[in-house]
């Protein structure tokens, strides 16, 4: 039974800009201040740059195989080794899994300190509840993305009035363009915290089977929602800073209410309730994600075919169930950095890998609806992809990479288990 083909460019652009717009801008803009400076534009647009030579090669390779489990698919057909494109697609899988359980400890951070609890329980509780929804029906969830989306949205741009409009003259004249006491390593060093605040763009390309013409909308979709998503950043980034400067905001805990506070008064706490939406949105988007990801591994049959079944909903009920079990088992045991990280190291893998699947079919002659930039037929941004993920993958420490081989583990387990049962 196939899945149901119900989003269009708009709903699929907020899909993707939802994504975005999630934990990231509201929790890690305040540590990107403390060490990006005035210059913390300059963070948020390096690393959207990063995030756009590996979005173009999704984009590409999105209109040429509009598939489930797009990482696994791409991998598969480019290097024709069944055991690489699974671990590839598993480790995004579960790193989408870890992500979505860090934003629902996010998540627990703000509601613990507007009406109290045990975070660990609340992101528990979040996530269960969003497996519920993911459960329901790919439309259900996108109606609830969108309003949330929107929500996300506005709350960024009630801080770009204050920071601009309402506040003008801005109180602190931040010089833009003065760099931090470290120089530019303070720029990089902001950018290897702020780029999860991108995460998520490439979980477009794995909603292809469930877009109305896939081909043409998904690349579309992909290429605005960081575009989107970019602009907003940056005018957050400079509204901020020159609004409280980059020593409040890195210190403060909520910073956008801290940018807001003045202005609004009592009424910033709105700014903690957007938060919550942003955080919840985007930890269902993850779960969405990454149970595509383990239906389309199963369809193509490296995982066992029970995550492959599709309930009366229209949804992998199974693979629903697993993840919203795993997602939920690990934002009760573990912290938000070390989630994060595990998250982090997972996408960059990913991403790394897309990238030479670009460069590997560029001068096939495989029917694709959108063409990445090329200098004399070289896909010059694919290559600039592996080498800025490579970059970042030299950052995380040994007990991160550890980590990691565990999760492989268990995946050549559930893989060979498949294997021999066939």
């Amino acid at each position: 039974m196939p899945l149901k083909r119900e989003l269009g460019l708009f709903s699929t652009t907020l899909y993707g800009t939802g994504v975005i717009i999630g934990a990231g801008i509201y929790a890690l803009i305040g540590v990107g201040a403390g060490l990006a400076g005035n210059m913390l534009w300059a963070a948020f647009l390096i690393s959207a740059a990063i995030a756009i030579f590996t979005g173009l090669s999704y984009a590409e390779l999105s209109s040429m195989f509009p598939k489930e489990a797009a990482e696994y698919t791409y991998t598969r057909k480019a290097f024709k080794k069944e055991v690489l494109s699974f671990a590839v697609g598993w480790l995004l899988a579960i790193g989408t899994v870890i992500a979505a359980s860090t934003v629902a400890l996010g998540f627990a951070g703000y509601f613990s300190a507007l009406f109290g609890g045990e975070p660990k329980l609340i992101a528990a509780g979040l996530i269960l509840v969003m497996t519920a929804l993911n459960y329901i029906g790919i439309k259900e969830s996108a109606m609830f993305n969108n309003f949330s989306s929107v929500l996300e949205i506005l709350g960024l741009l009630i801080v770009v009035a204050i920071g601009f409009v309402i506040a003008s003259p801005m109180p602190v004249h931040a010089d833009l363009f003065q760099m931090p006491a470290t120089g530019f390593a303070g720029i990089m060093a902001a950018v290897s915290v702020i780029f999860f605040a991108y995460i998520g763009f490439e979980n477009v390309a794995n909603m292809a089977e469930e877009v109305k013409e896939s081909r043409k909308i998904v690349p579309k979709a992909l290429l605005l929602s960081l575009a989107i998503s970019t602009v907003l950043y940056m005018l957050v980034a400079i509204a901020s800073v020159s609004r409280v400067g980059w020593e409040a905001l890195s210190q403060s805990k909520a910073p956008l209410m801290l940018v807001v506070s003045d202005a609004l008064g009592p009424y910033a706490v709105v700014m903690s309730f957007i938060a919550l939406f942003a955080t919840a949105n985007t930890a269902l988007i993850f779960l969405i994600a990454s149970s595509r990801m383990l239906y389309g591994m199963a369809h193509k049959g490296s995982l066992s075919p029970g995550f492959s079944l599709i309930g009366s909903r229209g949804t992998p009920y199974l693979s629903v169930l697993l993840v919203g079990l795993v997602a939920a088992a690990v934002s009760y045991a573990t912290d938000i950095k070390t989630v994060a990280q595990m998250a982090d190291l997972a996408v960059f893998m990913a991403y790394l890998a897309v990238n030479a699947v670009l460069i590997v079919l560029a001068g096939s002659k495989l029917k694709r609806e959108f063409m990445s930039p090329r200098v004399f037929g070289i896909p010059v941004l694919a290559y600039l992809g592996v080498i800025s993920a490579f970059i970042m993958l030299l950052h995380f420490e040994l007990n991160m990479w550890l980590m990691e081989v565990v999760v492989l583990g268990v995946g050549a387990t559930l893989f060979l288990m498949n294997k021999r049962s066939r």
